[in-house]
């Protein structure tokens, strides 16, 4: 499926654009999307939320796992937080690990500008048979 059928599909999040999250690119069974850090993006101690990098990851764990054109919905997720983060763009990089007719399952690595890793994310996605929408 063609970067932009999936842009068009995922323009629909609502979240990730606030969150300010750029889809870089997509091909089957992978995705990079990126997050420019903004003030909005830090907690209480000025580091970035957890929340914020978990979003950027799993945004990219729907691109990549819609990404062959049929609706793929998380049913399970989980992250592993290895470095703070406080300023620059932060970049999500996933790929799939294993897909079969119903099931597949994706990693997704969270990294700096300057490509230290900030977490990794395990994502486990239902595959249904409908469309992409859009």
């Amino acid at each position: 499926m063609p970067l932009e059928d999936v842009k068009r599909c995922l323009a629909n999040d609502q979240f990730a654009k606030l969150a300010g999250i750029e889809l870089l690119t997509v091909t089957p069974g992978a995705a990079t999307a990126r997050m420019p850090l903004q003030p909005h993006h830090c907690n209480a101690l000025n580091t970035v939320h957890g929340g914020a990098i978990f979003t950027l990851a799993d945004f990219t764990f729907a691109a990549a796992c819609n990404s062959h054109g049929t609706v793929a919905v998380a049913l399970n997720a989980s992250i592993t937080f290895l470095k703070a983060a406080t300023t620059g763009t932060l970049v999500a990089e996933a790929r799939e690990i294993s897909k079969n007719f119903k099931i597949g399952a994706y990693v997704i690595e969270v990294k700096d500008d300057q490509g230290a890793l900030i977490a990794t994310f395990q994502g486990l996605a239902y595959r249904k048979q409908d469309r992409l929408p859009g």
